[in-house]
């Protein structure tokens, strides 16, 4: 038997101690939660990515009552930057929510699904995501996907 060990790193920030870039990111992305569409979980979750050029784009979760055919605010904030700067990669993502009016005591962490999505981009962009996962008084940093998606599937096994 062999036993693997796999360790996460994960920073912890107040948002004083951030750069005004990263401030400027969950600014936005805190921003972008007010207009998510969350009438049956009152869960608004709001992302901001920057890319490359320093352009900023963003996403919310968008509920429907059919829950399967909803998606969260970092799909919606990826596939929009993804589709219309496919050249432009994503440098670093913020990611915070609220419920009724007020930030979540717990950090904003991606489904498993934006998990994928997020390994996805980041192999087909040779390029890691740094994230900022929020609440209302802390902000995790953390510097690409492996740290949330250990041994996760890249697409590398389809290759022939």
């Amino acid at each position: 038997m062999k036993e693997m060990i796999l360790a996460a790193k994960i920073e912890v920030y107040q948002k004083e101690e951030l750069s005004e870039a990263y401030k400027l990111l969950l600014d936005t992305a805190k921003k972008a939660s007010d207009s998510a569409y969350a009438p049956y979980s009152h869960f608004k979750v709001g992302c901001a990515v920057r890319l490359k050029s320093g352009r900023i784009v963003t996403g919310n979760n968008q509920e429907n009552a059919a829950y399967t055919a909803g998606l969260c605010a970092e799909r919606v904030a990826i596939h929009q930057a993804t589709a219309c700067f496919p050249d432009d990669p994503i440098e670093s993502l913020a990611l915070i929510a609220q419920m009724d009016g007020q930030w979540t005591k717990e950090v904003c962490t991606p489904c498993g699904e934006c998990r994928q999505v997020m390994k996805e981009v980041e192999f087909r962009t040779l390029h890691p995501i740094t994230m900022l996962l929020a609440n209302a008084t802390e902000i995790y940093k953390i510097s690409g996907i492996d740290t949330l998606l250990p041994l996760g599937f890249n697409g590398s096994a389809l290759s022939k």
